[in-house]
């Protein structure tokens, strides 16, 4: 894959001589001490936190369990401290700067908000046996709402199937024959399905640019759970317009109103903490940004001649098709010599999240497995520091739960076979301890913080703004354990050679049965109640200190059953409990989905 080496090295001048990104809108010398800035900041941190974990360690000497313990804690403190730095920055950036989006984007201050919409836009929806009154509902409204701001000629609108049920198929080919037959022009309307799930959502992609690439400037991605409004669109496409090397255009994708206590719970801190972490992660990564594969513009001839993901070496599950494909075109748009950027805008850009624990989990286990493949492209070569950074990033994620599993684990060894009588730090570990949990919140902490000086209003109010946090952070507290556990059984696995299987997940509100509940969480069950009864039968003094990380474990039936409760769900409606703005505030295109007929599964 080429590299232009003049638009993308020596960009544009800027009449001080030094090179740019290959927009022209920032200087490369100027992200060069942000990123080292960032990276110094970050370095420091883990090496203050080793340091001060091995001083505490080596009380009664060094010994091998020590230093598995201290092994064990670097592997998660990349990932918890880069999110600390990047929640930091970007409560600065919001805040303390005097044009925010200037100083993460600025590429975007040349687009106008009544520029013409001159290029044609595809929109597609990619499915696989999903819910088909569900998915077309949201993609009907995608249509309504850009239709509504008349510019709706400019954009073509595709259902590109995967499906393998009979049923479902036929159901896709009806909603589609139906909805052409009340369309003002049928003509902007496509419907396609493939026999065979080849490369996965990718190939479904890569399929799509081959046979309609050439008819179109733009493609904007969807899944089946996307809905994104009509402006939020114009508002990506002008930008894509006013700057020719950028590539790709991430909006940022924020949670849709739900009646599932669980979902609306980790959407609302999900919010606040997104905020904050993604205006930091753009202050530095810039050109180099994130992509995450739908509710965002992509230029297609670029994507169609340099993104084409190459086939891993060796066996499912870590070798043949890339599961998770969007961070990885991404580094190929910017090694191309085009800009991926995120646009750090709240509203208007829209996911649903898991409806239950399991389903939540089951989620995190696909992204598991794609993720772990990218250990297989750590040598892809003409990367950017960067964008190596950010496949890195992606396989510390699930890395990082996997040490905090092992450590906790090895530090209720290490306090069984602790020698009685030996002074134990127990201040200095306390005073880690609550710094580490300190860094782990900062992005939840930094986003409640934004919003409370924004406008609490947005969210019912002071006092329901506090409440919820207050319920979110208990409810984080027990869902963490749970996922890093979870996380590290299906590395396990996949590292045994088990591969995952991918279908439409749930999407619609249930209650999860104790009966399900156990069979997905008795072995988190178990390892909870044996980080607690471990310690309390031979060090009872230190059982105290294991009670945060196991009592998600322990809790995890009842919380997955309690969590996906109608009664809790509604009543948090009610009461707008971890209620976010698009509540208060209702937006035509969000009732044109959530008053659609929704089939119980």
């Amino acid at each position: 894959m080429s590299v232009d080496p003049v638009l993308d090295q020596a960009a544009l001048s800027v009449g001080s001589g030094d090179r740019t990104t290959p927009t022209g809108a920032q200087l490369l010398s100027e992200l060069s001490r942000r990123r080292l800035t960032f990276a110094l900041l970050v370095l420091a941190s883990i090496l203050a936190l080793a340091l001060w974990l091995a001083s505490i360690l080596a009380a009664d000497g060094f010994s091998l369990l020590d230093a598995l313990l201290l092994f064990a804690f670097l592997m998660n403190a990349p990932w918890v401290v880069i999110g600390f730095w990047n929640a930091v920055i970007g409560f600065s950036v919001l805040h303390f700067s005097r044009d925010p989006l200037r100083t993460v984007i600025p590429l975007a201050a040349r687009a106008r908000d009544d520029d013409p919409i001159r290029e044609r836009t595809a929109i597609f929806m990619t499915v696989r046996n999903e819910d088909t009154p569900r998915a077309f509902a949201r993609l009907k409204a995608v249509k309504a709402s850009l239709d509504a701001t008349g510019f709706g000629d400019k954009f073509d609108y595709f259902v590109l199937s995967d499906s393998s049920r009979a049923a479902v198929i036929a159901a896709e080919e009806k909603a589609i024959a139906a909805w052409r037959a009340k369309a003002k022009n049928p003509k902007q309307l496509f419907y396609r399905h493939r026999k065979a799930n080849v490369g996965f959502k990718a190939g479904n992609v890569r399929d799509f640019c081959e046979r309609w690439g050439e008819h179109y400037a733009f493609m904007l991605p969807l899944d089946a759970d996307s809905l994104i409004t009509g402006p939020t669109v114009l508002r990506l496409v002008r930008i894509m317009q006013a700057n020719p090397r950028l590539g790709i255009l991430q909006s940022l994708v924020v949670g849709m109103p739900s009646g599932s206590f669980f979902a609306r719970t980790f959407q609302f801190g999900m919010r606040h903490s997104m905020r904050s972490y993604t205006a930091g992660s753009s202050w530095w990564q810039a050109e180099c940004g994130p992509f995450w594969g739908h509710n965002a513009v992509v230029r297609i001839k670029p994507f169609i001649d340099h993104c084409k993901l190459p086939d891993l070496p060796g066996k499912p599950p870590l070798g043949g098709h890339i599961l998770s494909h969007d961070q990885v075109e991404a580094v190929l748009m910017r090694r191309a010599g085009y800009e991926v950027r995120v646009l750090p805008e709240e509203g208007g850009s829209y996911e649903e999240n898991p409806p239950a624990l399991p389903d939540f989990l089951e989620r995190d286990v696909r992204w598991c497995q794609g993720n772990l493949q990218y250990v297989k492209l750590l040598d892809l070569p003409g990367l950017f520091p960067t964008s190596w950074a950010q496949i890195a990033l992606a396989l510390q994620m699930f890395i990082g739960s996997a040490g905090l599993v092992l450590f906790v684990a090895l530090a209720a060894l290490a306090a069984a076979l602790s020698t009685p009588g030996i002074a134990f730090p127990a201040r200095s570990a306390l005073v880690l301890y609550l710094v580490w949990i300190v860094m782990f919140l900062t992005p939840k902490l930094a986003g409640v913080l934004d919003a409370a000086l924004r406008s609490a209003a947005r969210y019912g109010g002071f006092g329901r703004l506090a409440l919820s946090s207050l319920v979110e952070t208990i409810f984080i507290f027990l869902l963490v354990p749970i996922e890093w556990f979870t996380q590290t059984l299906a590395m396990a696995a996949l590292l045994l050679g088990r591969t995952i299987h991918w279908d439409a997940p749930n999407r619609d509100r249930y209650r999860v049965s104790w009966d399900t509940a156990l069979q997905h969480l008795w072995p988190h069950t178990l390892f909870g109640a044996a980080l607690i009864l471990v310690p309390a039968l031979f060090a009872p003094a230190a059982m105290v200190w294991f009670l945060p990380f196991a009592a998600g474990l322990v809790l995890s039936i009842p919380f997955a059953v309690l969590t996906s409760s109608p009664e809790f769900g509604r009543f948090a409606v009610q009461h707008k409990i971890c209620a976010i703005p698009e509540e208060i505030e209702v937006l035509p295109e969000i009732v044109a989905v959530t008053a659609s007929p929704k089939r119980r599964r």
